[in-house]
Formats: structure tokens, sequence, C-alpha cells
């Protein structure tokens, strides 16, 4: 699956906007993606994960990982396409971590899949929770990044189409500062 055919996906389905958007690092965008307008329906969440899980194929992952609940989907795909169990982990008193049973062993491999990473944050987070389970992280994939290669992962890190996007800190932000009111479109305010 092509870059083009990735952004054709999100465009066909509404879940890539132009606007004034609050993302959830805070910073504000011209350009908003909200995967789960892609991702709804399943031909296309299973022809992206399948698109995804293929340049880390022989990684040998045995587990894939995202973040909930946006990554949740994704890593399911990804981890349908590699033949391996999907497991999400969710903050608990402001920490990433494994719950609802989910667990790893010592050395376990596996892949942390995201659907945008903006400033890889929410990535870093899992990887850390990965870590701190006793798992190995092989690679980081997502469907979109924003970041222009700038969230840096020190494994494998790949994407199936990056977005330029201009981000401002809010009090930066010219279209505030033109009276525009940032809009929050995704699940968490």
């Amino acid at each position: 699956m092509t870059e083009r055919e990735t952004l054709e996906l999100y465009e066909k389905t509404g879940a890539l906007m132009h606007g004034h958007f609050r993302l959830t690092s805070g910073l504000h965008s011209d350009v908003y993606l909200q995967s789960a307008l892609v991702l709804q329906y399943p031909e296309h969440a299973a022809r992206l994960g399948a698109a995804l899980a293929e340049p880390f194929r022989e990684l040998a992952a045995q587990t894939v990982l995202a973040p909930a609940i946006g990554g949740i989907l994704v890593a399911h795909e990804v981890a349908r396409a590699l033949g391996v169990r999907a497991l999400f982990s969710e903050r608990e008193d402001g920490v990433m971590r494994l719950r609802r049973g989910f667990g790893l062993t010592l050395g376990e491999r596996c892949l942390v899949v995201e659907d945008v990473i903006t400033t890889g944050g929410s990535t870093r987070e899992v990887v850390r929770c990965v870590e701190q389970s006793g798992g190995v992280v092989v690679g980081v994939g997502s469907l979109i990044d924003r970041s222009g290669g700038a969230a840096g992962f020190a494994v494998r890190r790949v994407a199936l189409a990056t977005v330029t996007a201009t981000n401002w800190p809010p009090e930066d932000c010219p279209m505030c500062k033109a009276g525009s009111q940032a809009i929050k479109p995704g699940s968490r305010s």
C-alpha cells in the first residue's frame, strides 16, 4: 500500500481534516487526523494493518501493542496480519500500564503501533510500559507520521504515510490570534 493510497483512504472517509484544531499534545494545528473514521470500515482497517505489518514481518514479533484507544484497532489488524496476539495499554494514575489481565513474558518480542504519531509521547509511554513489563520492543509503526520524522525511537520505525501539518503552541497560534477557536474532534478533550 503506497503513501498516496493511505492518504486517499483517509480523505475518502473524512479522516483527514483541515481547519483549526487542538491536538492531544496540546499543540494547535491546521490539520487533524481522525483515524476512527477510516478504521470503522473493516476492509480499510485490514488493508492498513496488513500494510503496516509487512515491513516488520522479519522481526519475529510475538505481540503487537498500542495505546488505548486510538491504537487498539491498529494493533489488532497488524497482529492479525502477523499471526500474533494484540494488546493495548491504558493510563492508570497518569502512567501507561497493561491492565485487564494482560501481561508479557520476560524477553517477549513486541511491536508497538499507533494510528498517528505527532510528538511520539504516547508511543514512548507504551515502549516504557513494554520494557517495564519485561518485554523487548523490536519496532515502532504508525499509520500516519505527523512528526515529519522528528519523533525518533531507538528501534526500526515505519509509517505508511507522512502528513505535513503546521503545529503551534497555543500562545503562538496565528489562527487563535485571528480570533478563531480551536476545536478538538478526537475522543479526548
